[in-house]
């Protein structure tokens, strides 16, 4: 989640600053730290294919060429995805760089140092480096019919340059469903699907599911929220919008859903006095970059109360998941493991 977090509150300003579905410049992926920043390379450099390019992407639109898009602008956590698939993109928008110049969690094995930043946070976005890149193809999420990280100020220029084709990432949609959709758009441009590091990990993600599946029934009754701290509110997720949640609570996680959703429908805020409404022994915490993390939690009584908390079974939550298999088995196979060494706490 960007690092700045506006007063009114939206499931597109809370996603994008990294709250339980984000807060921050705020709203709900992510990206999960595993493997070094190579190892998106082994799916091998995507080929260009001769001839006509076209693809209907989850706004329902078909956006078409005469070749295949070479100078391709991504969303971070959309080109690092398309960067385990070998499609390397030449610039991306969104949280790419942490303040110390390390790759931010949404960047995943993406060599940011092969990549212009047009924007590191929520509503930031140079159009004009971005036109004098010559653009094919930008290439984003969708979560509420809207381009993710485009600003809405300048959404006009931007998508006047070039073609944009947004993955959807929420709604009626789940992990599997945004997974098969961009490694279609992947495929589209040059990925090989066939590649040995690409069928293993899609190999992996499936046996992620069945571990997690299995977790479940073996420690049945374990109750989890997934959470967002911001300086003043904690923010629980509802399971019900975005697609890891879906899919997670599809193998049988059993989600804490929030009673009173705010205005946007993805997640209730409390007051940190009243952390505690809804009892849980596990916490999924949103791990982008601009929330609090357990250790900025500490000085707050009612965090250092929660049952799960005083257990220590607190445990990430990728809010903004980067759409690979390699990517996504892990988080899985994380969450697998958590459920199944969780100790109920009432």
């Amino acid at each position: 989640m960007p690092q700045s977090r506006p007063s009114r509150l939206s499931r597109r300003g809370v996603l994008a600053a990294g709250t339980a579905l984000c807060l921050g410049a705020v709203l709900v992926g992510c990206g999960s730290d595993s493997g070094d920043k190579d190892k998106g390379t082994d799916a091998g450099a995507a080929k260009t294919a001769a001839g006509p390019w076209s693809f209907k992407d989850d706004l329902g639109k078909t956006l078409t060429a005469k070749s295949t898009p070479k100078n391709v602008v991504a969303f971070t956590g959309t080109a690092a995805a398309l960067w385990d698939y070998g499609v390397h993109v030449k610039a991306v928008f969104g949280p790419t760089k942490t303040k110390d110049g390390k790759p931010d969690v949404q960047a995943g094995s993406m060599d940011i140092s092969k990549v212009e930043i047009l924007g590191n946070v929520y509503d930031e976005f140079n159009v004009e480096k971005y036109a004098a890149l010559e653009p094919d193809l930008l290439a984003t999420n969708t979560w509420d019919g809207t381009y993710w990280y485009v600003p809405a100020a300048s959404k006009d220029k931007i998508l006047g340059l070039a073609p944009a084709a947004a993955i959807a990432a929420g709604g009626n949609v789940t992990m599997d469903k945004a997974l098969a959709r961009t490694a279609e758009l992947a495929t589209s441009l040059g990925a090989d699907m066939n590649a040995k590091a690409t069928v293993a990990a899609k190999t992996r993600f499936e046996a992620a599911s069945a571990k997690l599946r299995a977790a479940t029934k073996a420690n049945p009754g374990i109750k989890v929220l997934v959470g967002s701290g911001s300086p003043d509110l904690f923010y629980v997720s509802t399971p019900d919008t975005a697609a890891d949640l879906k899919y997670f609570k599809s193998l049988g996680v059993d989600f804490v859903t929030p009673q009173k959703l705010d205005q946007g429908g993805f997640f209730e805020s409390l007051s940190w006095e009243n952390a505690g409404k809804y009892p849980a022994d596990v916490i999924m915490l949103d791990n982008r970059t601009g929330t609090l993390q357990p250790s900025d939690l500490k000085a707050k009584p009612t965090w250092a109360g929660l049952p799960a908390v005083k257990a220590n079974q607190v445990v990430p939550r990728v809010a903004e998941p980067i759409y690979s298999y390699d990517k996504c088995a892990q988080l899985l196979e994380d969450l697998a493991k958590s459920i199944q060494s969780a100790k109920k706490t009432g």
